[in-house]
């Protein structure tokens, strides 16, 4: 049961994510919702839960972890689907070993801004309803208050809670679970002669594409633990994640990650380990390692073409050439030796006409070596020549996959530090801009603005 809060109150709901359950996010601010929601009032019908899983985290194995601060009340059913509904901070549960429970609320924040930033971008997240907080103390490197997260998605299942039963050698609840997640959300899998072979490869296939737009916008999560990897392909579980800035392909996102596991460039790579470490522990209902390696092997491939047609589209190229990959390769040694900003580069690359170098002047200046982004630049107007490609459609289209906002940490913490005065306006204002992160919005343009020189300094770990 969800361990009550002290005087809750609403920092911000999330209108997008009220209407998949048919509500109002106006609505969430009366008392009866935000005790639901900080988990001082159980509704009648929920029966509250918290799940155990395991898990390899940093490529270790940890054994046994578990939601040790979320807490399942249900599922609601919606005109797409069921939605488990979960509260995050919201007390111990069984498996939150020497923890309290409890979410703080700046990681409550960034959690509720970014899963609602990600589903606008279109990309596959669990969702945030709303964020409450309450004066209640909780004690991290320093004394902070407490918050609570409502998540949505329509499960919370991982690669964990497969691993947590293999490991266990409990090979009947192993069948128990896969057999659930076949049923409940790929139940075509069922025609096929060997339905856990082709969960694995089916999982494996979404979680690349997944990968894919994570890369495709400059998304690091962070923490890609087997535990915190979603059996839907979901981007799940935000912790100390990132968006690329000045680009460096081994940017590292988590201070806490010292060895650099989790960079950016590391990402699809790990996505594919996860996957290995979810086909052995399905390898008991497998079968045989051949039939396991043949899902696994769906993973690169699907990686590649999903990424070679976002880079297409994120270059407005309407067809795909062999050389193309070499475009691609200098343009990203181009801006890893400028360490150009990653947002604002494709979002600029729009406004690029093929007949009008001198028109370059925005783009050409987030570059330090100006001559070598002309060379490019001119490679990249006789590959659009070749095409016939016409500005401003092709601009349009560019605006429509490039997005001009994003959660920059900065941002982030600006709408914390405000939140933590108990002014919540920048968190309400933050999450409207980032619902529309393609369109020009003009009075929100000091939100696609180069960060300040503060920002370098903001770090994230996995400690709230």
């Amino acid at each position: 049961m969800p361990t009550p809060l002290p005087a809750p109150y609403l920092i911000a709901a999330s209108p997008a994510a009220a209407a998949l359950i048919g509500l109002d996010a106006a609505a969430l601010g009366a008392e009866d919702f935000v005790a639901t929601l900080s988990g001082n009032r159980v509704p009648l019908a929920a029966q509250p839960l918290a799940a155990v899983y395991s898990g390899h985290q940093f490529g270790v194995w940890a054994g046994q972890l578990g939601d040790g601060r979320a807490i399942l009340l249900g599922e609601l059913a919606t005109p797409d689907g069921p939605l488990e509904l979960q509260l995050k901070g919201a007390g111990a549960t069984p498996y939150s070993r020497m923890g309290d429970g409890r979410a703080v609320l700046r990681s409550s924040i960034r959690e509720f801004l970014c899963s609602e930033a990600m589903a606008a971008l279109g990309i596959p997240s669990s969702r945030a309803l709303a964020v409450t907080g309450s004066d209640q103390g909780v004690l991290r490197e320093s004394m902070e208050s407490a918050a609570v997260v409502t998540r949505m998605a329509p499960s919370f299942v991982r690669f964990g809670s497969f691993e947590h039963w293999f490991y266990r050698e409990q090979t009947a609840e192993l069948k128990i679970l896969a057999d659930y997640v076949i049923d409940a959300f790929y139940p075509q899998l069922r025609r096929e002669a060997n339905p856990y072979q082709a969960l694995l490869a089916e999982v494996a296939r979404r979680t690349a594409h997944t990968i894919a737009h994570w890369q495709a916008v400059g998304f690091m999560h962070g923490v890609l633990n087997t535990d915190n990897m979603s059996i839907l392909g979901l981007t799940l579980d935000y912790g100390p994640f990132g968006f690329m800035e000045a680009f460096d392909a081994r940017h590292i996102c988590n201070h806490t990650d010292q060895q650099g596991r989790y960079s950016y460039a590391m990402q699809p790579e790990i996505g594919h380990w996860n996957c290995y470490a979810l086909g052995q522990a399905l390898l008991p209902l497998i079968g045989e390692v051949s039939a396991a390696q043949e899902a696994l092997d769906v993973y690169q491939p699907a990686f590649a073409a999903r990424m070679d047609q976002l880079l297409h589209q994120k270059l407005g190229l309407d067809t795909a050439l062999d050389t193309d990959a070499v475009l691609f390769d200098a343009m990203f040694a181009l801006m890893q030796a400028n360490h150009v900003d990653f947002t604002l580069f494709f979002r600029r690359l729009g406004d690029l006409r093929v007949d009008e170098p001198a028109a370059d002047a925005p783009l050409r200046d987030l570059f330090i070596d100006r001559p070598a982004f002309d060379a490019w630049a001119a490679q990249y107007r006789q590959r659009l020549r070749r095409e016939g490609s016409a500005d401003a459609a092709r601009r349009a289209a560019m605006n429509r996959v490039n997005p001009k906002y994003v959660l920059r940490n900065y941002l982030a913490q600006v709408a914390i530090e405000k939140a933590q005065k108990k002014d919540f306006t920048e968190v309400e204002r933050l999450l409207s801009v980032l619902a529309r992160p393609y369109d020009e919005q003009p009075e929100h343009e000091h939100y696609a603005a180069l960060p300040p020189d503060w920002a370098s300094h903001l770090e994230v770990s996995c400690s709230s």
